[in-house]
């Protein structure tokens, strides 16, 4: 292939692949994660929400609360116009700036009721930033993350070989690479602290050429629920007691400050005057925050600080390893 060919921009084809890709992912997600609150006792379902954006564009927004499982989930699509690109885009991409843009993708969060079921984020996107006198320049990012609050070992090494596997056909450095990258960026600076177990993450992804992209856009989403689905079908069940529902109340207060402080989504959505209510779903219903809790050394809320939110290469790790 000509290295000229894999620089090439998305054509109105390629793009309307991928918002076809992005709706049918975001049907499926919704009816897996359905599937899950009925067999788990609940009647609680997504209501979709469709919006347009007056600076062009806009989205569907699928959003279940309530669920006897799900707490509160939301899967978003949206395909927007962007005609005055924000700091958070052209801070990286300094060559951008005074360019218009397209921006699409599927931001996915579930925070589930039961505490032994962990909260996770998935996100897949496309974006093509052009102005007079530049070629297109255009990228896809995204990635899934875990956030447990009491974690079960196995899952922490599940969760990962998923990643791996999705990784696996586009490159033995692919999994590493990314792997560490979502460890350095779901982390709370001003804590010393690792949001959760970590998963994938990757931006500004375009070397391989736009087909090749997109075929690891489709592994990541459809990877997602493979990895995630499991998890809950193994613990939606578990019994909690109340202090563990307040410990996961009070973990809670960390994914809302990470998502506040530091997320690159939301601070885009917010610097582009974006659908509030879309850009902040991303945030629990309940959620608390306590004065310097202490926590027995021994205990699991304590091991989840001191062993779990650390980086670790967990394809390595067995039972007896903690």
């Amino acid at each position: 292939m000509n290295p000229q060919d894999l620089n090439a921009a998305p054509t109105s084809s390629d793009i309307d692949r991928v918002r076809t890709f992005l709706l049918d992912l975001q049907s499926r997600i919704c009816q897996g994660l359905e599937t899950e609150e009925q067999l788990g006792g609940g009647s609680a379902r997504f209501v979709a929400d469709e919006w347009q954006r007056p600076e062009g564009g806009g989205g569907r927004s699928c959003v279940l609360q309530g669920g006897d499982v799900i707490e509160k989930g939301g899967v978003m699509f949206s395909h927007i116009d962007v005609k005055h690109l924000p700091a958070s885009a052209t801070a990286r991409h300094p060559q951008i700036e005074g360019a218009t843009a397209q921006a699409l993708g599927l931001s996915i969060v579930i925070h589930p009721k039961n505490p032994h079921v962990p909260t996770t984020h998935a996100n897949i996107r496309l974006f093509i930033a052009q102005k007079e006198g530049m070629e297109p320049v255009w990228w896809m990012g995204g990635g899934f993350d875990l956030t447990p609050y009491y974690p079960v070992l196995e899952d922490c090494v599940a969760w990962h070989q998923h990643a791996f596997e999705v990784c696996a056909p586009f490159g033995e450095a692919v999994y590493p690479e990314y792997k560490a990258w979502c460890d350095q960026y779901f982390y709370l600076k001003h804590r010393d602290e690792q949001r959760g177990i970590g998963g994938l993450f990757y931006d500004d992804l375009n070397v391989w050429g736009f087909e090749r992209c997109f075929e690891f856009m489709q592994a990541v989403g459809h990877g997602f629920l493979n990895a995630y689905l499991p998890i809950v079908q193994k613990r939606r069940q578990t019994p909690y007691s109340e202090s563990e529902r307040e410990f996961q109340l009070y973990r809670r207060g960390r994914y809302v400050e990470y998502n506040l402080v530091y997320d690159r989504g939301t601070l885009f959505g917010l610097q582009t005057g974006g659908r509030i209510e879309s850009i902040l779903v991303s945030l629990p219903n309940l959620v608390s925050w306590h004065y310097r809790p202490e926590w027995a050394i021994d205990s699991p809320e304590a091991r989840l600080t001191s062993y779990f939110l650390k980086p670790r290469n967990w394809l390595q790790l067995d039972q007896q390893s903690t």
